[in-house]
């Protein structure tokens, strides 16, 4: 490989890290601040706008994974006016549906009172947040045309810095201004500017670096059906995926109250930070498997699909034990001692389906690579509805526990029940081999660091930053001596003939990806 396209790679999995831990530490950091600064009302409330307009991503239809992938492809057979064909039709179609976006917004903030539970004195505000949030993602949608753009041309790396120094930009702001008195539609005007200042920037990028020429005559029906053709599958993994994990604020704000979201979101909201740090690795898998499943190489792809799974396990086995024993210490200094009743018992709830999930990152790739999801997007789409639907069955007698149970089931049971023995049937290995393999020795390296800390929870429970964090350290240094003995002797990555570099080598990670518009 060229000196450049190793800095390339470099780049783009330095930066993809780097952007995951600026995300997960602004978060920690601003989300109980702005909690404490706008009350549990008014921070539901915006917990609920920005779970309401998530769902205008299924308005993507697909398009934005179609840029990614025609750009690449034009880009390197230097095809310039197909390309220009691809980002004129794109653009024309994001408009279109920025308009429909922009309409709906406009009716639902008229009728925002007759779906959902508001206080009387936060309907104004509910009224102008929504509107504010839903304008902001509609005028967004042309604007990520760019971000596609440069991904397709492999500048993760400009995407992730932008993203990184708005976010940081983003967290000083709100601080400075709900300091000074500010409230909730500040904080939402802040928020909702910096991705479309994010997509200015790309936008400039993309014109720097090839040159484009937009125009109404590029406007190519031939071109639409093409992104169509290739979007629909995405379409349908969208829909279930906002099924799966978007729709829980909705049916707490439907059937209970503003409030009790806040309540759910403490919880669902660290289960997301574990993910973060897991989808920033798990990306690999996609391309490491793709050109696998290309040469036809069955082997590599087993051993990508046992030591890829191994390595999501080793990072997600440890931070569910940690939140599992030390949740309420977490939950404690993070946002205060008032929510560890409610919070805790929803946070146990996800962890267990959240850890199935995890710890098999590598399998849903995998499936994308060989260009094999299908038969997992018709499951993703059943869990979803399933979800939907045990939700607002149990959230009536059980509360934010039965919607956490009706996250849980469904998917846990695609988890157990669909997809080890999916991927083992395609890869041809036995079950029992897969399993121990994969996950007999991260649960063992976590024996030793379960035992330390309810060692030290009989010593005293943590109730400041300073408790937790040396309770946490210790805890790491022990998971880590483990960890480093197991790839000392190379137990972490090796499954028959595997060697670390034959796994790892000469991939580039892309951003972890991210709503236009993503609630502190």
């Amino acid at each position: 490989m060229k000196q450049l396209e190793k800095l390339g790679i470099l780049k783009n999995v330095g930066s993809s890290w780097l952007g995951v831990a600026v995300n997960v530490a602004t978060g920690i950091v601003i989300s109980p601040y702005i909690l404490h600064k706008l009350g549990d009302d008014a921070f539901g409330l915006w917990v609920l706008v920005f779970a309401i307009t998530g769902y205008y991503g299924l308005f993507d239809f697909g398009i934005r994974s179609s840029v990614v992938r025609y750009v690449a492809k034009f880009h390197a057979t230097d095809e310039r006016e197909q390309l220009n064909r691809l980002i004129s039709t794109s653009l024309f179609s994001y408009s279109c549906v920025g308009l429909v976006l922009f309409a709906l917004t406009a009716l639902g903030s008229i009728y925002i009172d007759r779906l959902f539970h508001v206080a009387p004195a936060y309907m104004g505000t509910a009224r102008i947040l929504f509107l504010m949030v839903g304008a902001s993602l509609a005028a967004g949608f042309p604007l990520g045309v760019f971000s596609g753009t440069l991904e397709g041309l492999q500048r993760f790396y400009v995407l992730n810095f932008v993203n990184i120094s708005t976010t940081i930009l983003r967290a000083v702001l709100i601080a400075v201004f709900l300091s000074r008195g500010y409230g909730l539609l500040t904080v939402a005007l802040i928020t909702v500017v910096m991705p479309l200042i994010n997509g200015s920037i790309y936008a400039a990028d993309a014109f720097r670096i090839i040159r484009l020429r937009i125009g109404r005559h590029l406007i190519s029906k031939q071109t639409f059906r093409q992104i169509a053709s290739y979007g629909s599958v995405t379409f349908i993994i969208s829909v279930a995926q906002k099924l799966r994990f978007k729709t829980d604020a909705m049916v707490i704000g439907t059937f209970l109250s503003a409030s009790a979201i806040t309540h759910f979101s403490i919880a669902s909201r660290l289960v997301d930070y574990a993910g973060e740090v897991v989808s920033g690795l798990a990306q690999i898998f996609v391309p490491m498997s793709s050109q696998s499943d290309a040469t036809g190489n069955m082997a590599q792809l087993r051993k990508i699909f046992i030591a890829g799974n191994r390595a999501c396990a080793l990072i997600t086995f440890p931070m569910t034990a940690i939140l599992i024993i030390l949740g309420k210490s977490v939950i404690e200094v993070w946002v205060g001692a008032k929510y560890i009743e409610k919070s805790y018992p929803v946070l146990l709830i996800l962890l267990i389906s959240s850890t199935l999930m995890l710890a098999q990152s590598a399998s849903g790739r995998i499936l994308y690579g060989m260009a094999k999801h299908k038969t997992w997007a018709e499951i993703v789409l059943a869990e979803g509805f399933a979800n939907l639907a045990l939700s607002i069955a149990l959230v009536r007698p059980y509360g934010i526990i039965g919607d956490a149970l009706g996250t849980a089931i469904p998917l846990a049971c695609s988890m157990i029940f669909f997809l080890p023995q999916h991927l083992c049937g395609l890869l041809e290995i036995r079950l029992r081999t897969y399993l121990a393999e994969a996950f007999l020795l991260p649960a063992a390296l976590c024996v030793p660091l379960v035992a330390v800390l309810f060692w030290m929870q009989h010593w005293f429970v943590p109730h400041t930053y300073l408790q937790l964090g040396l309770q946490l350290v210790i805890a790491s240094i022990v998971y880590g001596a483990g960890v480093l003995w197991a790839i000392w002797t190379k137990r972490a990555w090796h499954v028959g003939t595997l060697s670390n570099e034959e796994v790892f080598s000469e991939v580039a990670i892309g951003p972890v990806e991210t709503y236009q518009h993503e609630e502190v």
